[in-house]
């Protein structure tokens, strides 16, 4: 355990960003489910709506450091190949 103030304040603070991170990791992970399951059952405007909505969450854990930008540009991209490859093949 820290005997000093400043020590004692970072532990404090550590813990406040960890469990931010879990929480921000654990709604992308609800997010991303979703848009599997209307992936798979070929539910176009819910996958549509999820890829948004999953488009907008990696942004904002982006912007607050809890995933690398570019790991957040790569989901979105892998996300709208999936989509696309899935609806426009069905046209």
């Amino acid at each position: 355990m820290a005997n000093i103030k400043s020590a004692k304040k970072r532990i404090h603070v550590i813990q406040v960003k960890t469990n931010r991170n879990k929480r921000v990791k654990a709604h992308l992970k609800d997010v991303f489910k979703g848009f599997d399951l209307a992936i798979a059952n070929g539910d176009k405007d819910e996958a549509q709506i999820c890829l948004a909505k999953a488009e907008k969450k990696l942004m904002q854990a982006a912007a607050k450091g809890t995933i690398h930008k570019n790991a957040a540009s790569r989901k979105v991209s892998r996300m709208t190949v999936r989509f696309n490859t899935v609806f426009e093949a069905a046209n």
